[in-house]
């Protein structure tokens, strides 16, 4: 009998490394995919657009010659929008995050919010694009402007942030609020000097990628009317502009070959900005990391 029940746990044991053996084989094809796809993309786009990144392709407007098309309105339009976009949402967003883990009721009132917070997280950007063009542009008379963009863009990125940032309090272990409360300090003081600090790392990774979609989005910009070509640059938050994306998807539609590795310096040139965000990031999730 001895001898069956060991035989019967040596089968057991050889069946679950296999199977542990195929599920990563399967798992480590995923990612090796993902990598050769991100390489292939990254070659692409560096042998197109290489040639055509340089000072003057940064330091000129748009032009219908690809010689003479540079992305200086898009790329200085795109930081205009990302200072509406990053402010906006991320107060609103960690405000609303803050509300809901530390002061709400847990009620079905409250279920019902974070139900629909989650579910607007995977709407379409158009359906954004519409409710900015709406009330942004047409009722309140924003116009194409950087304002009603960003604010469109805050819109789309919202239920992200709030989400990660629910996620980063929540994971704020319990002993630290109580041993503030031990030493006499009130719960705003508790979230302010304790579980906030304590959640930026988190809050940042889900602010950081939010940010990236929304730097990087067309669909909402498309149908708000933001032009493609302008040659001025705003001059305040009102002032019309046009941002990377836009300009490198009127690239992209072109006929012109030559275009095609206009688009590809300007997806370069979006990457870098991208790039850019993430490592400030990951400076400041790593220096909070070390105090908490």
């Amino acid at each position: 009998m001895n001898y069956i029940h060991h035989d019967t746990v040596v089968k057991r044991m050889s069946k679950r490394l296999l199977k542990n053996k195929i599920y990563k084989m399967l798992f480590l094809s995923a990612t090796l995919l993902a990598l050769l796809v991100l390489a292939v993309l990254g070659y692409r786009m560096i042998t197109q657009g290489a040639g055509y990144l340089n000072w003057d392709f940064l330091n000129n407007f748009s032009s219908r010659f690809p010689q003479n098309a540079g992305i200086k309105a898009a790329l200085v339009g795109s930081i205009w929008l990302l200072a509406v976009v990053a402010p906006v949402s991320l107060i609103l967003g960690v405000g609303a995050a803050v509300y809901l883990e530390e002061y709400a009721k847990k009620n079905r009132i409250t279920t019902f919010i974070q139900m629909n917070i989650s579910n607007l997280a995977g709407v379409p950007s158009i359906v954004f694009g519409l409710l900015g063009l709406t009330i942004f542009v047409r009722m309140l008379g924003m116009g194409k402007s950087v304002l009603a963009a960003g604010l469109t863009m805050s819109l789309l990125i919202l239920p992200v942030i709030i989400v990660a940032a629910q996620e980063a309090i929540r994971a704020v272990p319990n002993e630290l609020r109580e041993a503030s409360y031990g030493i006499g300090a009130t719960k705003w003081q508790t979230i302010l000097k304790v579980v906030l600090p304590s959640a930026i790392p988190g809050i940042l990774t889900g602010g950081i990628l939010a940010l990236s979609r929304a730097i990087g989005e067309t669909a909402p910009l498309v149908v708000i009317g933001i032009p493609v070509i302008i040659h001025f640059l705003p001059e305040s938050i009102f002032s019309e502009f046009t941002a990377l994306p836009m300009q490198i998807f009127d690239w992209a539609k072109r006929p012109q070959e030559e275009f095609q590795y206009v688009a590809a310096a300007g997806i370069l040139v979006l990457m870098a900005v991208l790039v850019f965000m993430n490592s400030i990031a990951v400076i400041i999730r790593n220096k909070f990391s070390k105090r908490y």
